[in-house]
C-alpha cells in the first residue's frame, strides 16, 4: 500500500509576481506555475485517494481562511483555496481561475506557513488526537519581495520538527541565489536579499530543501521513474532432493520478487453522452478521478461505457431465432478447425496436472554452455526468507558455491498450488551488500522453433562444392571497412563525465521510454490547457536526444563511411517514375548506362498473355510497352482469362484464381493511372455475372468481389478517375 501524503503548496500571488524579469516571455507567476502544475497534475494522474493536497495563496487581494484559523487578525491577504483533499480535474479547473497576480503587496509568508501547518495538523490527526502515519510536505514558491514578520519563526520551526517524521519543507525562489547551481541575480534589491537569507536559514533549520526556481523548471523535462513496492510471487522452499522421502536433502526458505516491471502508458477510457440529463442522474461506473467537473464544457454530460455480456444459442422452437442462456448453463468447448469440440469437466480433470507449490533443483549447467537466446521471461530475484538467519546463511553458501564453480542451476518452479510448472535458470548474483539468485524462465521442447538459414560466409552448390568468393558474399576489403566503421561508432567511451574522463554514451539510467513519458506529458499539459485549439507542445529534448546518433560522432566517422561506400560499391538507384495518363517513352526508367536493353536484345514491345502463367505475363506485358493500345490489349486478354476462370469453375474452385487476377489487374492499372480501362472491365464483368452469361449462376463470385472491395477505381484511389467515391460505393449495390 502506498504511503499516505499531505502536501500544501504556498504560492506568492503578489503584484510583483505579475512582472516579467530578465528577458523572460512569461511573468514570474506563470513561470512558477509551470512547476506547480507539473507537481499537482502528476499527483492527480496517480488517482490515489491517500495523496492529499491543498493550495494556500498569500499576498492576495482578499482574505479567506475557510475556518482554518479562529480569527483573521494577523492573517490578512491569505487565501485558502482548498483544504487537504484528493485533487481531481474539477479542482484543477477551479484553481486555474484563481491563481492570478493580485493588485497588492500586502500579506505575510510566515503567517501563510502557520496556516499550512494548521491545515496539515487538522487533516493528519486522528479522532483520539494522535498523529496519523503521513508524509507531510510544505512547498513554498515566492519571489521574496513581500513583507515578512519573523517573530514566530522559531516557534514554527519547532512545530515543523515536532512531527514524526518532520514536515518536509521545500523552498523554491524566483531568481534566488543558489550556490549549488551557480546562479546569482545581479543588482538584487536589498529587501529581497534579506528575505532570501531569512528563508534559507529557516529551511536549513527544518532540514528542508532550498533552491532556485530556474533549476526546478529546467528539471521538469526529466521523466520521473516510478518505484513500486515489490510483491513476492513465491514464498516457499528451495530444495535439492526429495524431502518427502529422504532426510539427506537441502531445504532453504526463500522468497521470489520481480527485478523489473514493464511500465505502460495509461489507457484511454470510453465515455458516452448521458441520456438521463432531464431527470435524476442514475448510478455511474466512473471512478472519482475521471468524473467531469461542473465547469467543463461537457459539464456532467458524459458517463462511462458499461459492458454487458449476453450468451445466445439457436432457439429450437423458433428456427432462425436466438435465445438467451445463463452462463452456468454453458459447457466449455474448443475449436477444432471450424467445429466446436465439447470437453466435459470430468474429462478435463483427467488431463489437468495437479501440482504443489515448490522450487526444486533438478540439475546444473556450466555458464559457458548456456545459450543466451533461451530466456523467455523477465527476471526475478530469489532471496532468503526475512528474519531467518539460517536460511540467509544457507542461501549465501549456495550462491557462492555456484559462483565459484562457474555454474548455473536449473529448477522446476510451481509458484502456486495447481499452477503449471515452469523450468527456470538460477544465476548467482553477488554484490557488496546484496546476494541473490536471478531466475529466468526456460523453454520447453514445444516452445522451441528451429529454422535453417544459408550460411553468410559461403555458398553451397548443388554438387556440394563450397564457394567462398562470390558477388553476393562480402570480400575482405568490405569486411574490414565495416569493422572499422563499427569501431568508429563505438558509444562506450564517447561521452565525458564531470572530470572529463571517458564514459558511456546513452547509459541505461539516462534513457527513457518516449511512448510512456510523452503520453503522460501530454495528459498533464492538456489537464491545465483544456482549449482544443491550442497546439500540443513539442516533446522534451531528453526524450529525443538518443533517437539519432550524436552529430559529433557522425563527423568523426566520415572517412570510415566513405571507405565503406567505396568497398561496398554503393550506387544510387534512380527514383521510380510513374506514368501520368498516357505514358511516353521519355517517362520510362532508363538504365545507368543509358542503353535500351530491350532494343539491344530484341525484346518484343508486346508480350502475349499466357494463361498458364497469367499474372507474371500480364505484368511483363505492361512493363514492355508505353502505348495505350498495347495496355488496353493486355487488359482485354487478362479480362478474357478471368472470365474463363469463372465460367469453367466447378462450384467455386476457380473463384480464388479469378479474384487474385482481378486484384493484380486493379493494382497495376491504378499504378499506370489509367483507371478507365479497369472500370470498363469491372462494369462489364458485373453485368455478365449477374446476367448469368458465364455458364450459370455465378453470383457468389460477385459477393466475393464485393467483399474484397475490388469495384470501381474512384478519385480517392486515383486522381485520374472520373468516378466519385459515392458512385464507387453505389456500384456494389446489385
Amino acid at each position: 500500500m502506498a504511503q499516505k501524503e499531505a502536501t500544501v503548496y504556498i504560492l506568492d500571488l503578489g503584484e510583483t509576481m505579475g512582472e516579467k524579469r530578465h528577458g523572460r516571455e512569461k511573468n514570474d507567476l506563470e513561470w512558477a506555475l509551470e512547476y506547480v502544475w507539473d507537481k499537482i497534475t502528476t499527483t492527480v494522474a496517480t488517482g490515489r485517494k491517500t495523496a492529499l493536497m491543498s493550495v494556500v495563496g498569500f499576498r492576495t487581494d482578499g482574505t479567506d481562511l475557510s475556518g482554518v484559523m479562529e480569527e483573521e487578525e494577523g492573517y490578512e491577504h491569505i487565501t485558502v483555496f482548498s483544504e487537504l483533499k484528493q485533487y481531481l480535474l474539477p479542482d484543477i479547473r477551479s484553481l486555474e481561475e484563481n491563481l492570478k497576480p493580485s493588485a497588492t503587496g500586502e500579506g505575510d509568508l510566515i503567517s501563510a506557513l502557520a496556516v499550512a501547518i494548521q491545515l496539515i495538523d487538522r487533516a493528519t490527526t486522528g479522532k483520539t488526537g494522535n498523529p496519523l502515519k503521513f508524509d507531510r510536505r510544505i512547498i513554498i514558491v515566492t519571489d521574496g519581495r513581500g513583507y515578512m514578520d519573523t517573530g514566530d519563526l522559531e516557534a514554527i520551526t519547532s512545530k515543523v520538527r515536532d512531527y514524526d517524521p518532520p514536515i518536509e519543507v521545500v523552498l523554491l525562489g524566483v531568481d534566488f541565489d543558489d550556490p549549488d547551481s551557480g546562479y546569482k541575480e545581479e543588482e538584487k534589491d536589498a529587501h529581497k536579499e534579506q528575505n532570501e537569507a531569512i528563508l534559507k536559514e529557516f529551511v536549513e533549520n527544518c532540514d528542508g530543501a532550498y533552491g532556485t526556481l530556474a533549476v526546478a523548471v529546467e528539471q521538469l523535462d526529466i521523466p520521473r521513474t516510478k518505484e513500486t513496492r515489490a510483491v513476492p510471487s513465491y514464498r516457499g522452499t528451495l530444495t535439492l532432493g526429495d524431502a518427502a522421502t529422504y532426510d539427506a536433502t537441502l531445504t532453504i526458505d526463500v522468497e521470489r520478487y520481480p527485478c523489473t516491471m514493464v511500465a505502460k502508458p495509461p489507457t484511454a477510457s470510453s465515455f458516452v453522452v448521458r441520456t438521463d440529463l432531464g431527470g435524476v442522474p442514475g448510478p455511474s461506473t466512473q471512478s472519482t478521478s475521471t468524473v467531469v467537473g461542473d465547469d467543463h464544457p461537457m459539464d456532467g454530460q458524459l458517463s462511462a461505457v458499461r459492458s454487458q455480456r449476453v450468451y445466445q444459442v439457436d432457439n429450437p422452437e423458433e428456427p432462425g431465432q436466438k435465445m438467451n442462456v445463463e452462463p452456468d448453463e454453458l459447457e466449455r468447448g474448443f475449436e477444432y478447425g471450424r467445429t466446436a469440440v465439447h470437453i466435459s469437466e470430468a474429462d478435463s480433470n483427467v488431463v489437468k496436472l495437479e501440482t504443489q507449490q515448490s522450487l526444486e533443483l533438478i540439475g546444473f549447467i556450466s555458464e559457458d554452455k548456456f545459450d543466451r537466446y533461451l530466456p523467455m521471461s523477465r527476471t526475478n530475484f530469489i532471496v532468503s526468507q526475512k528474519a531467518n538467519p539460517q536460511a540467509q546463511l544457507a542461501l549465501s553458501s549456495f550462491i557462492h558455491a555456484l559462483y565459484e564453480a562457474g555454474c548455473y542451476a536449473v529448477a522446476r518452479l510451481v509458484a502456486k498450488e495447481n499452477k503449471p510448472p515452469l523450468m527456470v535458470l538460477l544465476v548467482p548474483r553477488i554484490e557488496p551488500d546484496f546476494e541473490a539468485l536471478v531466475d529466468v524462465e526456460l523453454p520447453f521442447e514445444e516452445d522451441m522453433r528451429r529454422y535453417k538459414f544459408p550460411p553468410l560466409d559461403k555458398k553451397l552448390t548443388i554438387s556440394g562444392k563450397t564457394i567462398t568468393e562470390h558477388r553476393d558474399l562480402p570480400n575482405a576489403d568490405l569486411m574490414q571497412a565495416m569493422s572499422d566503421y563499427v569501431d568508429a561508432m563505438d558509444l562506450s567511451t564517447f561521452d565525458r563525465d564531470e572530470d572529463g574522463e571517458p564514459m558511456e554514451y546513452a547509459r541505461l539510467e539516462d534513457t527513457y521510454s518516449p511512448l510512456l513519458h510523452r503520453v503522460n506529458h501530454i495528459i498533464r499539459w492538456r489537464a491545465t490547457h483544456p482549449d482544443p485549439t491550442l497546439p500540443l507542445p513539442g516533446p522534451p529534448q531528453i526524450l529525443t536526444k538518443y533517437s539519432v546518433p550524436p552529430p559529433e560522432l557522425l563527423l568523426q566517422t566520415e572517412q570510415q563511411i566513405i571507405a565503406l561506400e567505396k568497398a561496398a560499391d554503393v550506387k544510387k538507384v534512380p527514383p521510380k517514375t510513374k506514368g501520368r495518363g498516357k505514358r511516353t517513352r521519355a517517362d520510362r526508367e532508363k538504365p545507368l548506362s543509358g542503353l535500351d536493353i530491350d532494343e539491344l536484345l530484341g525484346n518484343p514491345k508486346r508480350v502475349k498473355i499466357d494463361a498458364s502463367n497469367l499474372i507474371p505475363s500480364f505484368k511483363r506485358a505492361l512493363a514492355a510497352t508505353d502505348d495505350l493500345e498495347a495496355i488496353q490489349a493486355a487488359a482485354d486478354a487478362m479480362g478474357a482469362e478471368i472470365r474463363n476462370f469463372i465460367a469453367n469453375s466447378v462450384g467455386d474452385s476457380g473463384y480464388g484464381q479469378a479474384l487474385e487476377a482481378i486484384r493484380v489487374m486493379r493494382d497495376e492499372i491504378t499504378e499506370l493511372e489509367e483507371p478507365e480501362i479497369y472500370n470498363q472491365f469491372i462494369r462489364q464483368l458485373k453485368e455478365d455475372i449477374l446476367g448469368g452469361k458465364l455458364k450459370g449462376d455465378r453470383r457468389e463470385m460477385w459477393w466475393r468481389i464485393r467483399g474484397s472491395k475490388y469495384g470501381l477505381i474512384d478519385r480517392k484511389r486515383c486522381f485520374a478517375s472520373d468516378v466519385t467515391e459515392e458512385q464507387a460505393n453505389a456500384f456494389y449495390k446489385s
